[in-house]
């Protein structure tokens, strides 16, 4: 079966890349490991680029490595979204009489629209016979909905997450959980070669 691989790359992230050793992921290759009877036509990866942070100054760094590697796959593409960072009055918890705090919010911003658009086209173009998101964004159930009721095309789901969403496990034509032994058996080698020229796994990673 031609298979479609959406990611939803900052719910993958916080699911369940955060805090591991698994964040150098070849998207192909665990779609592979997930998917070993299909065929893996297109991997589309949504994200959008983050900023330094002063606890962080080499997170865009790190981001841009990781996407240089993503980019030496034929068939993954990354489409991406943008932050939002904006200052935001927020109450305090469990202050008498409430009190409120001026905070920087960040907010990522289209990664899930991004998705959604692209999934629902790729559908009506005829592009795959079976989709899989990995996400755990109920915000996705409708394009999930009208692509299996209206279109006839299976969506499975991949949860990132400890639980899946109760709105999208009603709607997924299946559910699968993303362990870490895949996560661990999908790494790029920690040294790759480009066009222009030979670069590394981040140090940090």
């Amino acid at each position: 079966m031609k298979i479609n691989v959406y990611i939803d790359g900052f719910n993958l992230y916080y699911g369940s890349l955060k805090n591991t050793p698994y964040k150098w992921l070849n998207l192909l290759k665990m779609s592979q490991l997930l998917f070993p009877r299909d065929q893996i036509n297109k991997v589309k990866y949504f994200t959008a680029k983050v900023s330094a942070r002063p606890h962080d100054l080499d997170q865009p760094i790190r981001q841009q490595t990781y996407f240089r590697a993503l980019q030496t796959l034929l068939n993954v593409e990354i489409i991406e979204g943008r932050f939002l960072t904006k200052p935001s009055r927020m109450p305090l918890a469990n202050t008498n009489p409430q009190q409120f705090a001026q905070v920087i919010k960040t907010e990522e911003k289209g990664s899930d629209v991004n998705l959604a658009v692209h999934l629902l086209h790729d559908a009506y173009c005829g592009d795959f016979e079976l989709a899989v998101m990995i996400t755990n964004d109920s915000d996705l159930l409708e394009p999930m909905r009208i692509v299996q009721q209206e279109l006839g095309l299976p969506v499975g789901l991949v949860n990132p997450q400890t639980h899946p969403s109760f709105h999208l496990k009603t709607q997924a034509t299946f559910i699968k959980t993303l362990r870490a032994g895949v996560l661990n058996a999908s790494q790029f080698p920690p040294t790759i070669t480009d066009g222009n020229g030979t670069f590394h796994k981040p140090a940090s990673w």
